[in-house]
């Protein structure tokens, strides 16, 4: 993969010991791979100097390192170990000749994610990001794991601070970059929505002359990126309106509760049938459509890959529950407007309907206010029963009930909630399990359907 000599001058490093060839790249000893580089990382609470002996043991052949250790290794000491993961990464980027996209927004990034590698699946090997390795560690080691057979990546990018998209979005160099929305989800780190769609904004600082940039229209903030954009290759996404260049059109509910429509793009249509539930997630499907027609792709083949695109774990998905119940797992995260969007999809649904809801993290001083306003949405939308676990999702108990819903509580206990829902599931219920990912609701689904709490 790699000369250590010839990374010396893209490293900005000094070179300790011989010269070698190096297979790939690793920052974790329990992942290394024979003939790999180690890059000794610092966090706030470990050093990862301290194991380069063990990462040799297990076949490392070269460290990257901010001082020379004592070993019998060649290293690359550098000023900073982060920064020369990154620089490590462009480079290595540089060399692939596919189209990469880049994705971000507070809600649905990973759903864009996962439809547009299935769309791309379908034209070439394809490389998407794992798990939520999105930020400035996680999109280096996504990098790295661009193969020559590869045609196209998917890159998704998140952040919990100002200046981090910034930061990935230039070493990923994105041929096309979407923004899928900018909400008041994670607050703590930016200060405000404004900072937060500041923020998001930053993904197009990576795009190069020729690059095209995706920008949700239906977004109360699409005008002050589209500002940034004057002069650039920009397609425009939103639901069922004829100023933009991706549209929805004649959208209707399957038998299957999910949607289906005609996808517009520029002048050409063609009808689309999703697998997984939520308007939400025609929205979703419009970010993605749009990226992968701005990768060349055709609205035939756009269509397709979104008629094979299931749902991710944790992610509306649903399952078979108890009692014949019908079971949604929506557990992997959550913030406001993602919560909002999953009370309209339960909304819709047939016969009664329970939202279980885990607390929402990072939401700063307006915490309460903010599940205050999940409990009176519900209310509003005529959700029959709420169930809250935490101290903050008692606050949207609270609301649901002042605001006139019919049956709520709140819960400190997950077993004392898992059992009480037992208690309640019968063949006309929809139950949708949602909650940020400290709140790990995906443990009540466990226990509703495999009795492990």
């Amino acid at each position: 993969m790699f000369s250590l000599a010839k990374l010396v001058p893209v490293l900005e490093a000094r070179l300790e010991g011989t010269d070698l060839d190096v297979e790939g790249v690793s920052t974790d000893t329990r992942q290394i791979g024979p003939g790999d580089l180690f890059v000794a990382l610092r966090g706030e609470r470990f050093d990862a100097h301290d194991f380069v002996a063990e990462a040799q043991r297990q076949g490392a052949v070269a460290a990257v390192v901010d001082h020379a250790l004592p070993l019998e290794l060649p290293q690359l000491v550098v000023a900073d170990t982060r920064i020369a993961l990154g620089r490590l990464a462009q480079h290595h980027r540089g060399r692939f000749t596919g189209t990469l996209v880049a994705v971000t927004g507070s809600s649905g990034k990973t759903s864009v994610k996962e439809m547009l590698a299935s769309i791309f699946a379908g034209a070439g090997s394809t490389l998407a990001t794992r798990g939520n390795f999105n930020n400035d560690i996680g999109v280096p080691l996504t990098l790295f794991r661009l193969e020559p057979q590869h045609r196209y990546a998917v890159i998704e990018m998140g952040a919990s601070g100002p200046g981090e998209i910034d930061y990935v979005t230039r070493l990923a160099s994105p041929d096309v970059a979407i923004l899928n929305n900018a909400m008041g989800a994670h607050l703590e780190g930016f200060g405000s929505l404004e900072g937060v769609v500041r923020a998001k904004g930053e993904i197009f600082n990576g795009l190069g002359p020729d690059g095209t940039a995706v920008v949700n229209a239906d977004d109360p903030h699409a005008q002050v990126w589209l500002a940034q954009l004057v002069g650039r290759r920009v397609l425009r996404f939103g639901l069922e309106r004829d100023d933009v260049e991706v549209t929805a059109r004649h959208l209707h509910r399957q038998d299957n509760g999910c949607y289906g429509f005609d996808l517009a793009i520029v002048d050409d249509s063609v009808p689309v049938r999703l697998q997984v539930l939520g308007r939400h997630n025609v929205a979703n499907a419009l970010a993605a459509a749009a990226a992968a027609f701005a990768a060349g792709m055709t609205p035939l083949q756009i269509a397709d890959g979104l008629g094979r695109f299931e749902a991710v774990p944790g992610r509306m998905r649903p399952l078979a529950g108890p009692a014949g119940c019908r079971l949604i797992d929506d557990s992997y995260n959550a913030n406001p407007g993602s919560v909002r969007a999953a009370i309209d999809m339960l909304a819709d649904m047939p016969g009664a309907r329970a939202l279980v809801l885990g607390d929402m993290a990072e939401l700063g001083a307006d915490s309460a206010e903010q599940h205050a306003g999940i409990g009176r949405h519900a209310a509003e939308r005529g959700i029959e029963h709420l169930f809250g676990l935490g101290r903050l999702s008692a606050e949207a108990v609270k609301a649901f009930n002042a605001a006139g819903g019919r049956d709520a509580m709140a819960f400190h206990d997950r077993e004392q909630l898992i059992n009480h829902l037992k208690g309640l599931l019968h063949d006309d219920l929809t139950l949708l399990v949602k909650g940020s990912r400290s709140a790990a609701m995906e443990k009540v689904i466990a226990g509703l359907t495999t009795g492990e709490i």
